[in-house]
């Protein structure tokens, strides 16, 4: 009785948060599955690659490795690339993913941008359980994902507009994410440094290129000045 009553506090915490995901994620969803039809592809192919892969813009691009001819070592280079910023999503969460047991390799699998987001900046009450709260989030964010990629791939066929400029549904759920922490933190130090980094590796590696550069400054800022900002915080 007490762990589903657990498992359901959990569930109420976790829901409300992840609300505006559900927005973006069955925005971008549709327009994935549409696309994937369009593309030549049944409605179970975005279905299948959103509950296995579950990386938005790498399955968008993925149509077009399914499409060219068969090159595994390209398909893994670009991969890499583009998913490789959850390698420093990992480093940040390695102290929160410990102790959640049989929890951990779903949490692991499942971190993408906005589980991170919010597992990582989320105040969680004390008396939920921060396992179960993380795993909500997380397979909530996953739901709403594979649910509406699904749905776009069945109506597809039967739905025909233009979709350029839904991609930026995601961009503004993160501005509000950032402005969000922004205003309930008082020391924003670390902000400045996000910031400030990825302004400066825009400017000398350009679009396309600035995003490891910029994920690596910070990550190395950040773990320079530790000491100092957990100082401050603690003052």
């Amino acid at each position: 009785m007490r762990q589903k009553q657990a498992i359901w506090k959990a569930l109420q915490a976790a829901f409300p948060y992840t609300v505006p995901i559900f927005a973006g994620f069955w925005f971008l969803g549709l327009t994935y599955g549409i696309y994937m039809n369009a593309s030549g592809f049944s409605f179970w192919y975005p279905s299948l690659m959103s509950l296995t892969i579950f990386g938005g813009s790498l399955e968008f691009l993925a149509v077009q490795m399914l499409i060219n001819p068969f090159a595994p070592l390209q398909t893994l280079l670009v991969s890499l690339m583009i998913q490789s910023r959850h390698l420093f999503y990992g480093i940040a969460m390695l102290d929160r993913f410990r102790y959640t047991g049989w929890k951990k390799p779903y949490l692991i699998f499942g971190m993408c941008d906005e589980s991170f987001s919010i597992n990582y900046a989320a105040t969680i009450p004390p008396e939920v359980d921060r396992g179960w709260f993380m795993l909500w989030v997380t397979a909530l964010n996953q739901l709403y994902w594979v649910s509406g990629a699904t749905l776009g791939g069945i109506l597809g066929s039967l739905v025909c507009f233009n979709t350029k400029g839904l991609d930026f549904v995601m961009t503004a759920m993160f501005v509000v994410i950032f402005l969000e922490q922004w205003l309930k933190e008082k020391d924003r130090t670390s902000a400045y440094i996000g910031v400030g980094a990825s302004v400066l590796c825009l400017a000398l590696f350009g679009p396309d290129q600035f995003m490891i550069p910029t994920m690596a400054s910070i990550l190395l800022l950040l773990t320079l000045l530790r000491k100092p900002l957990e100082r401050r915080e603690t003052a």
